[in-house]
Order: C-alpha cells, then structure tokens, then sequence
C-alpha cells in the first residue's frame, strides 16, 4: 500500500536510506533534518513524503515542486530497502507520483542523480521507466562525480477522460 509518511514511519524511513548504502553520513543527516522538519509541520504542503508500506515502510520517496515554474516537480529521494529490491516497488512508487502529478496538471518531473558507477542501477531504473537524460553537470558533487538529471513530460500520462 501506498501511502503518505507519518511521523511514526521516520525511524522505518532513516533505516530504508542508510540500508541502500548510497548515500554519506552527511546526507544522512540532512535526510534526518527534513524529515524532522515535514513533520513538524514546517515544509510547505506541496511536498510530499510516502512510503510503501507492507506491514511496515519498506519503500520511501520524497517529491516537491521546483521553484519559480509552472508545473515542473522533482522527485528528490525514493530508496526501497534491500531486502525488498527487486520486486517492482520502485515501480510502484514512481508510477504512483507521476500519476499523482499528472491528475493535478503537472508538466515535468525531474530526477537528479550521481554520475559515480555505483549508481549505474539507479539511472537504468530511470531509463527503464521512460526517462531521458536531461543534462549532466560535470565534477558537480565533487571531483569526479557528476550530477545528472533526467526528465519525464508528464502530459502523457493524463487520462483522456
């Protein structure tokens, strides 16, 4: 089931994101502070926090619009465990957020990512569901390792109906 995080899922959520072994103490912490913050109430409504929940959050994804457009959102965060990779729940997830931006109007979604190789299976997931890249920006996190962005039209997506 999907559905929207609570604060009792963020010990689950922090647990999914260090398992996925992709990501340094200090993003850690920074995932640690926004958690915090959405569930105090002090980020803006249009961001979305979910998770997958099989008895217990399993999957998470975070998404929110990209400031000053009209339209154009990013999905931030999604980690499964790894425990549970590998039976289509990132699918899930990502196919529930493009559908839930495509019923509202939304134009585009954004993915960012690492260049490095061990994040070769998270741009081929990307690929796999229809993205393009977009755009990479060399030595963009650090020496080394570029930042790359893909893009999905969401238009697409609408129900004729």
């Amino acid at each position: 089931m999907i559905r929207l995080a609570t604060p009792d899922d963020k010990k689950a959520l922090m647990g999914i994101a260090g398992a996925v072994d992709l990501f340094s103490p200090q993003e850690l912490e920074e995932l640690d502070r926004m958690l915090t913050e959405y569930f105090d109430g002090n980020l803006n409504s249009d961001r979305f926090w979910i998770t997958y929940d099989d008895g217990d959050p399993v999957g998470v994804a975070y998404y929110a619009p990209e400031p000053y457009t009209e339209g154009t959102w990013n999905l931030y965060f999604i980690a499964i465990h790894p425990n549970r990779q590998r039976e289509g729940i990132g699918a899930k997830l990502l196919c529930y957020i493009e559908q839930m931006l495509a019923k509202r109007g939304e134009r585009v979604l954004l993915i960012e990512t690492s260049g490095l190789p061990n994040f070769e299976g998270v741009r081929a997931f990307y690929r796999k569901h229809g993205y393009d890249e977009e755009a990479r920006i060399r030595e963009f996190y650090k020496a080394g390792d570029d930042k790359i962005i893909f893009r999905k039209v969401l238009a697409t997506l609408k129900n004729p109906n």
